[in-house]
């Protein structure tokens, strides 16, 4: 689906009048799932989400509690949650999934670990903004996070995230800012993503290299394979053009 239609849709969701949705000033039950479920999953040893507490269904409620923003005051609908520097511990937690509409999360600066979700773009498909820098997460990136087709602003820097970049992420047609710095990432940069963004997105990952010479049509089409497919494709068409005007001219010396 473009684009612009999926983000009509998402601002038409989001506002859609109260005789649609009679209770549409109180807190929707997803949302609520959603910060309960952090609240419980995390450790806050600094006590920062004391005050989330869920007894107060009036509108706009929910938006008040720290870290969450809100489409408007009257709707309580989250679109944003802002926890950096919160001191939480833990793995990100799946209860994400209930906070759909979100369109920016931050957990930078925690001590956050394990690996990031491969789900996590199916979770919250309409996120632009993704901050999980400085961190202590580890293991892969997922090649699934190429499922975030909005997204504007990628940053995993600062954790300990291993393993090569996935050639996916060059299907991020909307990204801008991309910070993968300061981890132990490994192989070849992609060469879009190496066009794309200046060394700084890439730098202390000591096992990264340059992106390979010449054009990979692999990336090109986002599976690795593809290159084989296509590279036997034209040597199929070579032989089949070629193959008889070589066969000739061996037979022609050889008479």
């Amino acid at each position: 689906m473009p684009y612009l239609v999926q983000l009509l849709l998402l601002t038409v969701a989001l506002t859609l009048p109260t005789s649609v949705h009679p209770q549409s000033g109180t807190p929707r039950e997803d949302d609520v799932r959603c910060l309960q479920g952090i609240k419980t999953s995390l450790s806050d040893p600094d006590g920062r989400l004391a005050s989330w507490t869920f007894s107060n269904t009036s509108a706009g409620a929910i938006c008040e509690l720290s870290g969450v923003s809100c489409w408007s005051p009257d709707e309580s609908r989250i679109i944003g949650l802002s926890l950096s520097g919160f001191g939480l511990t833990g793995a990100i937690p799946s209860e994400l999934q209930f906070c759909s509409a979100i369109t920016a999360l931050d957990l930078s600066s925690n001590r956050l670990g394990g690996q990031i979700p491969p789900a996590l773009c199916d979770w919250l498909p309409f996120v632009v903004n993704l901050d999980l820098s400085g961190n202590q997460l580890s293991g892969p990136i997922p090649a699934e996070l190429a499922n975030c087709k909005f997204i504007n602003s990628l940053k995993l820097s600062a954790n300990s995230l291993s393993g090569k970049i996935p050639a996916s992420l060059v299907l991020l047609g909307h990204l801008k800012s991309l910070d993968l710095s300061n981890n132990n990432l490994d192989g070849a940069i992609p060469p879009q993503l190496a066009a794309s963004f200046s060394a700084d997105a890439f730098a202390d990952n000591p096992d990264l290299v340059e992106p390979h010479s010449g054009f990979d049509l692999g990336v090109l089409f986002g599976r690795p394979e593809a290159a084989a497919a296509i590279a036997f494709v034209f040597g199929f068409v070579g032989t089949l053009f070629f193959g008889p005007s070589i066969i000739r001219r061996v037979a022609g010396r050889s008479c």
